[in-house]
């Protein structure tokens, strides 16, 4: 991701507002650490500008794969960086020479952690991953008694964390946060019987961040939430965050259509008068939905206008009715425009069917990330 770009097309990322949500959660959840999730390339804001700013700011930071914590690693960041999802035991190695925290979510891979590091003399970091709920990757709660067992026994592994994922946190219904809540400190309290300390303890995500403050342990995950997306609609809103992402544009045709003239492919859109038709540079290729055809709004100079056609992979129109929208005039697809008006990534899930998560996610790589600070 760079700064310097010839498409009209960007995204621009404001790293202050990260940084001020940052702020934000920590008030929140002290005396927890923070960690900061930058997977699926720091939800689309570009991971390449966001980590850097916020490394020096973390505890520790959080990915799914490992592929994107090397990738950190090579951008010269030097926190503690933890791989969350599944992984196969061949990936092991990568751990190693990255100087990578591992998950382990089951005894064969814990076997396997143990020796792979022996052989290479170290003590690799590991947490260990309990499944309360989630039924996704894990040790279930009610097995998990063996599990620690065997882990207390890894000479070469440091078992630095402990931790379980919700299903549920975000919903205005607690009752299944709160029985995973309780199967978790039903397998913490392992360590209390044997008169050991436990591990780092983490399972708050976003959604518990805000409603569950019981599950913020020694630390906590921020994701989409140090974004400045709230969850869902029925989550507690008890820390002030915003979103930082602006997707702009500018148009590059316009022209009067006129009646019977349908607009773009299978022909799905016809205007019943003149109407002047803007052409923005920007489809479905830069995650701009096709599924959002006829449905999502642009702002132009500070009016919202219908998109119309179906949106192609490069490609889309709108619709300026009567107005002088000409080319070169900048468009929002995301974001605040200077008069207030404004288009939320929730806007564009609603128009896709989708959640905030996919909108930010989906953004492509080929759309350039500006980065700013104020």
């Amino acid at each position: 991701m760079t700064n310097t770009t010839t498409r009209p097309t960007y995204l621009q990322v404001d790293l202050t507002q990260l940084r001020r949500n940052l702020i934000n959660i920590r008030k929140k959840v002290h005396p927890a650490k923070v960690m900061l999730l930058m997977k699926a390339n720091a939800y689309g804001h570009g991971v390449d500008g966001v980590a850097p700013y916020l490394a020096p700011l973390a505890d520790y930071m959080g990915v799914a794969i490992v592929d994107e914590g090397i990738h950190l690693r090579g951008l010269g960041i030097t926190t503690p960086i933890i791989v969350l999802g599944g992984i196969l035991p061949e990936e092991l190695s990568h751990f190693i020479q990255h100087s990578l925290t591992v998950s382990i979510s089951s005894m064969e891979l814990l076997d396997a952690a143990e020796k792979i590091a022996q052989a290479a003399g170290i003590r690799l970091k590991a947490h260990l991953k309990i499944d309360t709920g989630m039924e996704r990757i894990g040790v279930h709660d009610y097995e998990a008694e063996s599990f620690l067992e065997k882990s207390l026994a890894c000479s070469n592994l440091e078992i630095e964390g402990i931790y379980t994922h919700f299903a549920n946190s975000e919903t205005a219904d607690p009752s299944h946060a709160r029985l995973q809540l309780a199967r978790f400190r039903e397998v913490l309290a392992y360590y209390e019987s044997k008169n050991a300390l436990p591990p780092l303890r983490h399972m708050a995500n976003s959604g518990a961040i805000l409603q569950l403050p019981e599950s913020h342990l020694d630390m906590v995950r921020a994701g989409v939430l140090l974004y400045g997306i709230y969850p869902g609609p029925e989550v507690q809103r008890t820390v002030d965050v915003a979103p930082a992402l602006k997707w702009v544009t500018q148009v590059v045709h316009s022209k009067i259509t006129l009646p019977g003239r349908p607009v773009s492919y299978g022909s799905l859109w016809s205007p019943d008068r003149p109407v002047r038709i803007f052409t923005i540079p920007c489809g479905y290729g830069d995650g701009y939905f096709r599924r959002m055809t006829n449905h999502a709004r642009v702002i132009v100079d500070g009016k919202m206008y219908d998109q119309v056609g179906r949106i192609c992979m490069d490609q889309f129109m709108a619709n300026a009715q009567d107005d002088d929208v000409k080319v070169g005039d900048e468009v929002v697809l995301l974001g605040k425009d200077p008069f207030g008006l404004q288009i939320t990534a929730g806007d564009l899930a609603e128009w896709a069917g989708t959640n905030e998560y996919e909108v930010l996610t989906n953004i492509s790589a080929r759309v350039p990330r500006r980065f700013v600070t104020r």
